[in-house]
């Protein structure tokens, strides 16, 4: 029904590794080395269907989810600018993973407020984003700015949004998409409850309006505690936005890495509950270089995968929005039903 509407109008690898210039496209300003790789900004269809998406909801969804208080329920109601959002990448592991050293790798540089080291550093989540200037935004101001999509995350508190800022510079890699950093997944109950805000519904909420999630595991630490387990569980329904990477893989040799993806493919088996294996990217994505060079042509392969499934997020963003809004719908439809009944 929604597609019939919306359609109907309208190289070798160097010892010393350069961070993410196979990536970000050159730009007039900033000229980068030929064999980069450029992502597709949005065509006038994608907008078309943007818009036709909008409407859509707006005169039939939203009144409906009005009367039968579908806000106090499930999620609050859309905005435009959720609608007109780019692609988001939300970036979910435990402390030390390498998930702040990957964002750094794709877009080539530092960006404001970069926290890296070995203990838990990002005690907060950042939504890394294109911007004229480099600053960082607190999360008040972004929750209650028009045209962003956090809007929905004055539900969290006042504690969430104090833990939560935006992080603005301006890389052409940002223009096409928006990278969510999240702070290192905790294993202990006293720091899980001294977090002042439900991490799980949290993420649960990212994940509901990323385009890509991705798991990080550190080729050392395999074990998944009992919160990144609720974590895991909770993106229930999602399963085909989700890609687990296993980084720091050149820190342990051929027989070692074997090894290690086999009893990172157990351990997903027993929490993960979805009949299909999830797709794992293997690699080191950080500046430095290799550790150990037995797999890095294996390591270019899966790097090369993985950018790839990046840049084809600005292509398919349409198509993905039409899906969560029937999703969105279908559930819609269940709650009057239940509401109607009773």
């Amino acid at each position: 029904f929604f597609f019939r509407l919306c359609y109907s109008s309208s190289r070798p690898r160097p010892s010393a590794r350069p961070s993410a210039v196979t990536f970000e496209a050159p730009r007039e300003e900033d000229r980068r080395p030929e064999g980069t790789m450029a992502m597709a900004d949005r065509d006038e269809a994608t907008m078309a269907v943007i818009e036709r998406l909008k409407e859509l909801y707006n005169e039939f969804i939203r009144p409906v989810e009005q009367q039968f208080s579908y806000e106090h329920f499930y999620s609050p109601m859309l905005t435009d600018s959720e609608f007109e959002s780019k692609p988001q990448v939300l970036m979910i592991g435990q402390y030390s993973t390498g998930k702040t050293s990957f964002i750094k790798y794709i877009i080539g540089r530092d960006f404001p407020g970069i926290r890296v080291g070995p203990e838990p550093t990002t005690d907060r989540f950042v939504a890394v984003m294109d911007g004229p200037d480099e600053r960082v935004i607190p999360g008040n101001a972004l929750a209650v700015a028009p045209n962003l999509p956090y809007s929905g995350l004055q539900q969290f508190g006042v504690n969430f949004l104090n833990r939560f800022e935006g992080s603005q510079l301006s890389s052409q890699v940002l223009r096409n998409i928006t990278v969510v950093d999240t702070p290192g997944v905790l294993s202990g109950e006293k720091q899980r409850l001294t977090r002042g805000y439900d991490f799980t519904k949290v993420c649960r909420w990212f994940a509901d309006r990323s385009d890509l999630i991705l798991l990080l595991f550190d080729a050392h630490k395999l074990d998944i505690s009992d919160e990144f387990k609720s974590v895991i569980q909770c993106l229930h329904g999602h399963e085909d936005k989700i890609r687990c990477i296993l980084n720091k893989a050149d820190q342990v040799d051929r027989q070692k890495l074997m090894r290690v993806y086999g009893a990172l493919m157990w351990s997903l088996g027993k929490v993960v509950e979805n009949p299909e294996v999830l797709k794992i990217y293997v690699g080191s994505f950080w500046d430095q270089p290799l550790l150990f060079e037995d797999n890095a042509e294996l390591f270019e392969m899966e790097e090369r995968d993985l950018m790839n499934d990046l840049r084809d997020l600005p292509r398919n963003s349409a198509v993905r929005k039409i899906n969560e809004l029937v999703k969105r719908t279908r559930l819609l439809k269940v709650h009057v039903h239940i509401l109607s009944y009773l």
